[in-house]
């Protein structure tokens, strides 16, 4: 029997908690205590590894032991197993870090995800966390967006622009008031980083809007989180309450006489307010629709003040590119690609999940090496890559390096970095008419091309699927693609036609009027 506590980590991440964490931790306690084993239960976040959730791991001597996925069921055999000493049992899987799939990640971003308590400040800091910050506080404003700028960090939220040119911007520009603004509603289909950083790790974002504020000088930001996130909206309230006791927010800085609010903004699920106009919209007690640019938020965004926004990954990969140096960040990657990107696996797959990697990966790696393929067994037909927006790619392109220039040049693009799957039943006409749809239903409505277009789309879509005059609707389709890319006044309109354009380009069998695929 150990000679002290032994520490269990139970994951409080969603999606463990979906497949019942929480029942898992409770009954690991009580059988803790029928056994009198003095254990102690640490609800951590998530690994990423979410086909094993829930994912136990325990701690020894020589390092964590994972098991997993265990059911509340499962918790009287590990204890017979010996599992408080690492023990074999048929969940096990070895160390943690030892795990396949875990190994081969370079895992910055997401380096203390599932590793530590997501809210404790004393167990952040001594897993490098708060590093970045101090060195940020011995440079000047200049010096830090020199920093960002030579990491060649680019927008984690999808559009991929130079985070640095942004910070560059704000930072240059006068002003009474600056804001900083963390887009976190997470909207695209098979995404969920945001969501597991916030609830794994939530200081590493806190840290990293605290170092925009000293390089820009805001000194007021929001997190706009949606509604669908109540784990989060709970785990970040909590940490932004800690760090303000701890003296990392507030109106001194760890003692740097700088200041910084942060506060919570729920959004009410509109998709369109991942647009970061539509958000500062949102933000002022205005309905989501999208502003016309100029004037750009850098310039004039929250209440007319030059604003910030940038995703959560982006924000929270900034402390490791200060604790480490802009050069290393930018030693990883491919071309204009630096640094890391948590992919995120989902959709008809063996081993869904986060993977953080070096952008430059190829898309069949990811798909086929890390993610085993199909979960239905059967043959890989098609990947979404990039939200409800992105395209669709056929396994020919699975040699697609993942990194921005490449998937542009394919028609495609990395976006937030979510991957969808789908087997050989898929029916690509009516993956096409659903991008449609979903443009219609998540149009803010004030552009013609995308409020009408839409909707004309999927009708035009349906009767190509009914067969009815195929080859007029056809290049009617393409016409309304044209005019939706070229014409709509944000990315909603003027990306739908991707996944659309795709469909027709690589499954050109599942329009033809003698297709019998079947679908709703």
């Amino acid at each position: 029997m150990p000679s002290s506590d032994t520490i269990i980590y139970v994951p409080r991440d969603a999606a463990a908690l979906s497949v019942g964490a929480d029942g898992v931790a409770t009954v690991i306690s009580d059988e803790a205590a029928l056994r009198k084993m003095p254990v102690r239960v640490v609800r951590n976040g998530s690994r990423g590894l979410l086909w094993l959730e829930p994912l136990v791991e325990v701690a020894t001597p020589s390092g964590r032991v994972a098991y997993g996925p265990v059911r509340a069921a499962d918790v009287p055999s590990l204890f017979d197993a010996g599992f408080l000493e690492g023990k074999a049992h048929p969940l096990g899987h070895g160390p943690t870090e030892e795990i396949p799939a875990y190994k081969r990640q370079t895992r910055l971003t997401f380096a203390r995800c599932g590793v530590i308590d997501p809210l404790s400040i004393a167990d952040y800091k001594a897993h490098g966390g708060f590093a970045g910050l101090a060195a940020a506080l011995r440079r000047g404003p200049a010096e830090i967006v020199a920093e960002v700028m030579e990491s060649g960090l680019r927008g984690r939220g999808g559009a991929g622009f130079p985070a640095g040119i942004k910070w560059k911007t704000v930072s240059e520009t006068a002003a009474e008031q600056k804001y900083l603004c963390c887009n976190a509603d997470e909207g695209d289909s098979g995404t969920f980083a945001d969501r597991m950083l916030m609830e794994g790790d939530p200081n590493t974002l806190i840290e990293g809007m605290v170092i925009a504020a000293l390089a820009t000088g805001a000194t007021k930001g929001f997190i706009y989180l949606r509604s669908e996130y109540p784990h989060a909206i709970e785990t970040m309230r909590s940490a932004i309450a800690g760090a303000a006791k701890a003296g990392y927010l507030g109106p001194d800085i760890a003692g740097s006489g700088r200041a910084l609010e942060l506060e919570i903004r729920v959004g009410a699920g509109s998709y369109i307010c991942g647009e970061e106009t539509s958000m500062l919209e949102s933000l002022e007690g205005k309905r989501g629709m999208v502003r016309a640019k100029p004037p750009i938020p850098a310039l004039k965004g929250l209440f007319g003040r030059p604003t910030l926004v940038n995703n959560v990954l982006t924000f929270a990969a900034v402390p490791w590119i200060l604790a480490h140096g802009g050069a290393a960040y930018k030693a990883l990657g491919i071309g204009r690609s630096s640094g890391t990107q948590p992919f995120q696996l989902g959709g008809n797959v063996a081993r869904g999940g986060l993977f953080e990697l070096p952008f430059g990966v190829t898309l069949g790696t990811l798909v086929e090496d890390i993610g085993g393929g199909t979960r239905s067994g059967r043959p890989v037909r098609a990947v979404q890559v990039g939200g409800p927006l992105g395209a669709y790619l056929p396994v020919s392109r699975f040699d697609l390096p993942l990194d921005y220039e490449a998937f542009a040049a394919a028609g495609a693009m990395v976006g937030h970095g979510g991957v969808v799957v789908f087997d050989d039943t898929v029916d690509m006409a009516v993956q096409a008419r659903f991008a449609m749809e979903f443009c219609a239903i998540e149009s803010c409505g004030k552009c013609t091309p995308c409020r009408i277009g839409s909707t004309r789309g999927a009708e035009v879509i349906e009767r190509i699927r009914r067969g009815e005059g195929a080859e007029k609707n056809l290049r009617i389709l393409n016409d309304l693609c044209e005019i939706m890319r070229d014409g709509s006044l944000c990315a909603l309109g003027g990306l739908t036609p991707m996944p659309v354009k795709s469909a027709l380009d690589h499954f050109p069998e599942d329009f033809a009027p003698a297709a019998r695929r079947t679908g709703s």
